[in-house]
Order: structure tokens, then C-alpha cells, then sequence
């Protein structure tokens, strides 16, 4: 039931990316990076705290990691602004859709941990299946390959004459290791 609920929201989140968006997968990428860094903080402040009420000891490696993770998803975003320039619109529809997904995650994680984190690992899936579209549009001349920022150049160590392409991969990998973690600790 819980995994089914998790896939449920998954695939009703989808929908709206795949509404909103279409094949506008720069200006997706920023608004979805947007609320994929929720999740991680969310997770990660909730252990915390429980920790520290419980003075209990063993959950920093989980806290570390699921803090890491949304640092990583906020580079991510970073990368994408430089690729997509959002619109006003956009910018709005960002503060708009990471508060509800905040306040709908908080509840939800406070409710059921396991699903949250099984909620989320799907998201990733998706998030790697989106990038996979995304490559192949680059790849078939679709989508320009314009040089990669700067900033993704520094983060992964690409090479300075780095491409979207390239970019691209790093982050479907980035998004693959977060869906592996959140299986994991759906298990917890």
C-alpha cells in the first residue's frame, strides 16, 4: 500500500512536469531541481532533530548524506538557471511549487519516513528517465549542445571545453545514486 501510494504520487507529480513543460527540458530541469532539494534538507532536519531529543547517536552518516544530497540537487539548479534563464514566470512558479512540496514532504515524512523516501527514489527514477529524453534530444541535434557552465566544469571536474551533453550525464548519475539511496533508506 505504501509503495503503491508513493508511485501514485510520483506518477500525479509527473503529470503536472509533463503538462506544464512538454520537451522544454531546461526550463523542467529548473523548476524540478527546485523542488528536488526539498526532500533531502526535509529528511535531514527531521533526523536531526529526532536525534537530538533522543540525545541518540549513530544518525550522522544518514543526516550527512541526505544533506549532501540536496546541496547536490541545489547545484544542480544552479547549472540549469545558467542553461535555461528562467522567465519571471517561472521564477514564481518555483517559490510556489517548493513551498507546497515542502509543506506536503514535512507532513508527509512526519507521517511515514519508509514511503517518503520510497516516494522520493521514484522521483529520481523519473528524473533519470527525463535526462535520458534530454540527452537523446541533444544528441540528435534537437537541442543545442552549448558548453556547459562553469560552474558544473568546477563541480564535476569536466574539461574546460565540456558540453551540455556531458553535463547532462553527470547529473542523470547524480540522480541515480540518490534514487539507489532512498531505496535504501526506505527500508529504515
Amino acid at each position: 500500500m505504501k509503495d503503491r501510494f508513493a508511485y501514485s504520487m510520483t506518477k500525479f507529480f509527473r503529470f503536472f512536469a509533463d503538462t506544464f513543460f512538454a520537451k522544454r527540458y531546461g526550463h523542467r530541469a529548473v523548476v524540478l531541481e527546485t523542488i528536488a532539494g526539498v526532500p533531502g534538507m526535509v529528511a535531514g532536519m527531521l533526523i536531526h532533530l529526532r536525534s537530538l531529543r533522543r540525545m541518540e547517536r549513530g544518525n550522522g552518516t544518514m543526516i550527512q548524506e541526505l544533506l549532501d544530497e540536496a546541496v547536490n540537487e541545489r547545484k544542480h539548479l544552479m547549472f540549469f538557471i545558467e542553461i535555461a534563464d528562467p522567465n519571471r514566470f517561472e521564477r514564481f512558479l518555483i517559490v510556489v511549487a517548493q513551498f507546497i512540496f515542502w509543506h506536503f514532504y514535512l507532513v508527509m515524512y512526519l507521517i511515514s519516513p519508509s514511503t517518503s523516501h520510497k516516494m522520493i527514489a521514484y522521483f529520481e527514477e523519473e528524473a533519470v528517465r527525463s535526462y535520458d529524453e534530454y540527452i537523446q534530444l541533444i544528441e540528435n541535434g534537437t537541442i543545442e549542445n552549448v558548453p556547459a557552465p562553469q560552474l558544473a566544469i568546477d563541480y564535476y571536474g569536466m574539461l574546460d571545453d565540456a558540453k551540455l551533453l556531458d553535463m547532462v550525464k553527470y547529473v542523470r548519475a547524480d540522480e541515480a545514486r540518490h534514487s539507489e539511496a532512498n531505496h535504501r533508506m526506505a527500508g529504515f
